[in-house]
C-alpha cells in the first residue's frame, strides 16, 4: 500500500494541468475541430500570463506543443480583450481554424481559457465541437478560504482556485498585515492574486468593542479598520459576522458586554452579547466601519453577516436590514436554523449542512427583505463542496445532493437577486467532483448538473464504471438527505471522525475523564476548543428532548447504514472496473466516501456509548448493570473494528483527518490513540466499574 507523508495532499490539490488527461485511442467526429501542433496561441500583451497557462495545459494534459504569438496566424486560438456584456463574462466561438476567446474583461478571458480546458478534459482528447456563446457568471464574488493552509496562498494555489472557478479569496484578519495564521505581507498577496485574476476580503477579526456614540469612536475605527484599508486599499472587500463584531450595544435585549471568559464568577445574566443579537444600533456600528474603510478604499465591499442572529425574532432580524445603510452588502446562511419534523421528533438544523439543501427560512425572509430594500445579496453556501457534516474530509462526496442546493442557489438568484457566494469558510476546499459540478452550474449557460456529473464519470471513473459510480453516489446522497445532525455531533464524532473517544459517564475519576483534552498537533490554529471531547447533547428550543431524539436518531442513522453501504459497495465496484490509468483517482474519490462512512458509525456508535452510559448510571438491578456492561464492551469492540478500518484510508491520502484550522486531527496517530483510548476503557476502566456492581464491592 502506497502512503503519504503529512501534507502531501498539496501536490495534488495544485496539480491544476494533470497528466495524461489525453486518451489517444480517441479520434475526432467528421464536424470537430481538431487541435494540434500545427495550431499557435495569439494573445495581447496584458494577456500573457494566460496565454503561458493555456500552453501549459496543452503540453501536459493534451501532449501538444503549441506557441505562443502575437500576431496573427491560423489555425489559431485567439485570447483578447473585447468588452462586451458582464464582468467575467466572455465569449467562445469555436470555427474549423480558430478558436476566439473574447472575454469582456482580463478575468473574463482567463475564464473563457479554462473552460476551454474543461471541455477537453472531459473529450479526453484536443477535439472540439463547433459552438458559439456568450457566457456569464451567476454569481461573483465566489469566495474561498485557503484549502492549501490556513490564510496559505502560494501562486500554485492561487492558480488552482482560478481554475476551480472561484474569484475571490478570503483572509483571516487580525490587524495591519497580521492573520490568524502569523504575518503576512497583504499587498504582495493582493497583487499575486490579481495575476490570476482574484479578488481578496478580508475577513475581520479585527478589535470592534466600541459604540460610535462613545468618545474617540472615530480614532477607535481608524485605527482599527482605516489602517488595514490604508495600508491596503486594493483589497477588495471586508466581512463582518457577529460573534467576530460584538460591540458595547445599547439595545436593552443584549447585555451590551462581550462575551464573558469561562468561569468567570458573575451572575449569568441571560440576555444575548450584542454579537448573537440583531441589536437596533448595529447600523450606527456598520455605518462607522464603513466609513473608516472607504475613506482609503472608496469602492471596498463592506459585507455584513447575518450568521449569529437567525434564531432571532423575524420582526427584529428584519428591522434591523431595513436600517442599514443602503450602499453595503448583505449576507445571510443559506441553510441554517431551519426546524425538521420527523415522524416521531423534531429537529433544528445546525452549522453548515448539506443534510437539507436549503433555503431555509432565514435566510428566505432576508433575502426578501434585501431585495426590498435594494441591498446586493451574498450567502454563505459552501459549495467549494465541504461543510461540517465531516469535519476532517476534502469534501462531501454527496453531488445529487449538493445539485439540490445548486439548483436553490440558481433560483435564488432568479428570485431575490442573489449574487455572490462565500463558498467556504476556514475549512477550505479541494477540487473535487462537487467543485467542478458547481462550476459548470454557477454559469450561465449551464447544463444539467446530472449530465456533467456523468461526463466527469466517464472522464475519472471510465465508460464501463461511470453508471457505478453514478449509482453509488445516489446511494450515499440519498443516506446524506436521511438525517438531521445535531450541533453536539458536528463538535464532537462529525468534527474529529474515528478519532473521537468514548468516555465512561458514571465515572471514577471526574478530574480526569471529563476534563480528557483531545491531542492536537502544535500546528493547530485553535488546539482542542473545537472538539467537544466529553459528548453531551445539546438541548435547544424547538428540538425534541433527548430521550427522544436519540432513540430516534439511532433508528434513523441504523436505516441510513443501508444506503452508506450500498454506496460504498457499488463505489469499490466503479474502481475495480476503471482503467489502469485512471484507477488512482477513482480510488482516492472511494477513499473519501469509506471516510465519511467510517466517521458516519463513530457517530452512530457515540449515540448508542451515551444510550447505555445514561442507562447504567440509573441501573438498580446487578444483572442488569452487568448486561450494560457487557454491551458497553461489545460497542467498543465494534468501534475498534471500525477505527482499525480507517487507518489505511488516512495512510493512502494524506488530506484525510486534516482540516485547516485543526490540522491532523484524525490521522493515523490520532486514531492509534483512539485504539489505545478503548483498550484503556475495556481493561482498566469498565474492569474496576465492574467491581463497583455489587451491593457489596470487593477491591481486595
Amino acid at each position: 500500500m502506497n502512503t503519504e507523508k503529512k501534507y502531501e495532499f498539496r501536490k495534488w490539490i495544485d496539480d491544476v494541468h494533470k497528466t495524461g488527461r489525453r486518451d489517444f485511442s480517441r479520434t475526432p467526429e467528421p464536424d470537430e475541430t481538431v487541435i494540434d501542433e500545427t495550431w499557435s496561441i495569439t494573445f495581447e500583451d496584458a494577456l500573457l500570463s494566460v496565454a503561458q497557462d493555456l500552453q501549459d495545459y496543452f503540453l501536459k494534459s493534451m501532449s501538444l506543443v503549441l506557441p505562443l504569438r502575437k500576431e496573427a496566424a491560423c489555425p489559431k486560438i485567439e485570447l483578447k480583450v473585447v468588452p462586451d456584456g458582464k464582468k467575467r463574462g466572455f465569449l467562445f466561438d469555436t470555427g474549423k481554424e480558430s478558436i476566439r476567446i473574447h472575454g469582456h474583461d482580463e478575468a473574463g478571458t482567463r475564464m473563457g481559457a479554462v473552460y476551454l480546458e474543461d471541455l477537453l478534459n472531459l473529450r479526453e482528447a484536443p477535439f472540439l465541437k463547433p459552438q458559439k456563446e456568450r457566457r456569464e457568471p451567476l454569481f461573483s464574488p465566489r469566495m474561498v478560504h485557503s484549502g492549501w493552509g490556513l490564510d496559505q496562498f502560494p501562486d500554485s494555489h492561487l492558480n488552482a482556485i482560478v481554475h476551480a472557478g472561484f474569484d475571490s479569496i478570503l483572509l483571516f484578519v487580525k490587524g495591519v498585515n497580521h492573520t490568524t495564521h502569523g504575518i503576512m505581507d497583504f499587498n504582495d498577496l493582493i497583487d499575486r492574486a490579481a495575476k490570476y485574476s482574484l479578488d481578496v476580503y478580508f475577513y475581520s477579526y479585527l478589535p470592534s468593542f466600541k459604540h460610535p456614540d462613545e468618545p474617540g469612536a472615530e480614532a477607535f475605527f481608524e485605527a482599527n479598520y482605516g489602517s488595514v484599508f490604508k495600508n491596503s486599499p486594493k483589497a477588495r472587500g471586508l466581512i463582518l459576522v457577529g460573534e467576530s463584531a460584538q460591540f458595547p450595544s445599547k439595545d436593552p435585549e443584549c447585555t451590551g458586554k462581550d462575551r464573558p471568559p469561562e468561569n468567570e464568577g458573575e451572575i449569568a445574566d441571560p440576555r444575548p452579547t450584542p454579537g448573537f443579537w440583531p441589536c437596533r444600533d448595529y447600523p450606527q456600528w456598520v455605518d462607522a466601519v464603513k466609513k473608516a474603510v472607504r475613506k482609503y478604499a472608496p469602492a471596498a465591499d463592506v459585507v455584513f453577516w447575518t450568521y449569529n442572529w437567525g434564531k432571532a425574532p423575524e420582526e427584529k432580524r428584519l428591522a434591523l436590514i431595513r436600517s442599514l445603510p443602503k450602499d453595503i452588502t448583505l449576507e445571510a446562511t443559506f441553510e441554517m436554523f431551519e426546524v425538521h419534523p420527523y415522524p416521531n421528533h423534531t429537529m433544528v438544523q445546525p452549522d453548515y449542512s448539506i443534510t437539507f439543501p436549503g433555503p431555509g427560512r432565514y435566510f428566505s425572509s432576508e433575502a426578501v427583505c434585501a431585495k426590498e430594500c435594494g441591498l446586493p445579496l451574498y450567502t454563505m453556501s459552501n459549495t467549494g463542496g465541504m461543510t461540517w457534516d465531516f469535519g476532517i474530509v476534502p469534501y462531501m462526496p454527496f453531488p445529487q445532493q449538493w445539485f439540490k442546493r445548486f439548483n436553490a442557489l440558481r433560483k435564488a438568484h432568479d428570485e431575490w437577486g442573489l449574487c455572490g457566494l462565500m463558498d467556504s469558510h476556514h475549512y477550505g476546499w479541494f477540487p473535487s467532483l462537487i467543485s467542478e459540478c458547481a462550476k459548470w452550474s454557477f454559469w450561465t449557460p449551464a447544463p444539467a448538473p446530472e449530465e456533467i456529473l456523468r461526463r466527469i464519470l466517464a472522464r475519472d471513473f471510465g465508460n464501463a464504471a461511470a453508471d457505478d459510480a453514478f449509482e453509488a453516489f445516489q446511494s450515499l446522497s440519498d443516506a446524506m438527505d436521511s438525517y438531521t445532525p445535531g450541533f453536539d455531533d458536528q463538535a464532537g464524532p462529525l468534527r474529529c471522525g474515528p478519532a473521537y473517544p468514548f468516555i465512561l459517564h458514571p465515572i471514577l475519576y471526574p478530574h480526569v475523564e471529563q476534563q480528557m483534552v483531545f491531542p492536537t498537533t502544535p500546528e493547530s490554529a485553535v488546539g482542542p476548543r473545537w472538539i467537544h471531547t466529553f459528548y453531551q447533547p445539546e438541548s435547544i428550543y424547538a428540538q425534541s428532548w433527548c430521550g427522544l431524539r436519540f432513540h430516534e436518531d439511532i433508528r434513523i442513522m441504523t436505516r441510513s447504514l443501508e444506503f452508506w453501504e450500498k454506496g460504498i459497495r457499488q463505489l469499490n465496484e466503479a474502481v475495480s472496473r476503471a482503467p489502469d490509468a485512471k484507477r488512482e483517482t477513482a480510488r482516492r474519490v472511494a477513499g473519501v466516501a469509506e471516510f465519511c462512512y467510517r466517521s458516519f458509525r463513530t457517530m452512530l456508535h457515540t449515540k448508542r456509548w451515551w444510550v447505555l452510559n445514561k442507562r447504567l448510571e440509573v441501573e438498580y438491578d446487578v444483572q442488569k448493570a452487568q448486561s450494560l456492561l457487557d454491551e458497553m464492551e461489545a460497542l467498543i469492540a465494534e468501534e475498534r473494528e471500525n477505527v482499525l478500518a480507517a487507518i489505511p484510508l488516512a495512510e493512502r491520502d494524506s488530506r484525510l483527518g486534516w482540516e485547516p484550522s485543526m490540522d491532523y486531527i484524525s490521522d493515523k496517530p490520532h486514531l492509534e490513540w483512539k485504539l489505545r483510548q478503548l483498550d484503556n476503557l475495556v481493561n482498566n476502566t469498565l474492569r474496576i466499574y465492574r467491581k463497583t456492581v455489587s451491593r457489596n464491592p470487593d477491591f481486595m
